[in-house]
């Protein structure tokens, strides 16, 4: 009974976040992850702090609401220093994605500026590297399946899959153990840290073009060498900059419990 009590005392903060947010959020308690990434100054890993992330990726629709709130976001008045030429390029117009069907597709082509800016408007944040690999280290039944090479199997998968077929619309995949759809197998998703995963600030301010050092760089920083998935995440995150765009880049959004 008293491990009951403990457990509930730990999910009401954050059952009571995802609720208020309309269930447009999933609770995760968090607790001691450790990444596959190899950190110096935590090599036994870090204590996540319990947060809620968005259960599906944001959509056209939901970023169309935004641009219309907010007009300095269109791709025709965005400045140039926040967002590329490519910046919703896909879309019929600055106001419109074009067929019904694209509005329920996860929004892409967007800037991490652009991303920010969305989760701001909204209360939001966008998730940290680690909150994300967090949640996405779960299948549908195991908080935690990395260690299964049949899911990392299926992970895979997906990178085999051409990347100019038409994305399909948010929700179809089967939750995780946590409420959470779309982590794999849908379109890569920025995070709040995305710059400083592997590259210093210094070396992207000096203009280095060099981006294919990146996967070497990640597989040096790797304490997990065989997720290959991670590693491919790591890589297309720091080969980028804050107002790049792509076409299977999307994002969706976070909060800190109270």
């Amino acid at each position: 009974m008293r491990r009951l009590i403990a457990a509930l005392l730990i999910f009401l903060p954050i059952a009571g976040l995802a609720a208020g947010a309309a269930g447009r959020y999933a609770g995760l308690p968090g607790g001691a992850f450790k990444s596959a990434l190899q950190y110096e100054d935590r090599p036994d890993g870090q204590r996540v702090a319990p947060f809620a992330l968005m259960r599906r990726p944001v959509t056209n629709a939901e970023f169309l609401s935004f641009v219309k709130a907010h007009p300095e976001w269109r791709r025709d008045r965005v400045a140039d220093v926040f967002a590329e030429a490519r910046y919703l390029f896909h879309w019929r117009s600055a106001t419109d994605p074009g067929s019904p069907a694209l509005l329920q597709q996860p929004v892409t082509s967007v800037s991490w500026f652009a991303a920010n800016a969305y989760c701001e408007s909204i209360g939001a944040r966008l998730p940290t590297w680690t909150e994300w690999e967090y949640a996405a280290a779960a299948d549908e039944t195991r908080r935690d399946a990395r260690k299964d090479p049949a899911w990392r199997e299926r992970i895979l998968a997906w990178y085999s899959k051409p990347s100019n077929q038409a994305l399909p619309r948010v929700g179809l995949q089967a939750p995780n153990a946590y409420g959470i759809q779309d982590m794999h197998g849908l379109v890569w998703e920025w995070t709040e840290d995305f710059s400083s995963l592997l590259v210093s600030a210094d070396n992207r301010n000096q203009g280095d073009a060099d981006k294919a050092r990146f996967c070497g760089a990640g597989a040096l920083s790797m304490d997990d060498r065989d997720n290959y998935a991670v590693l491919m995440r790591v890589a297309l995150l720091s080969s980028l900059e804050a107002h790049d765009t792509t076409t299977s880049l999307g994002f969706r959004c976070a909060r800190s419990a109270p």
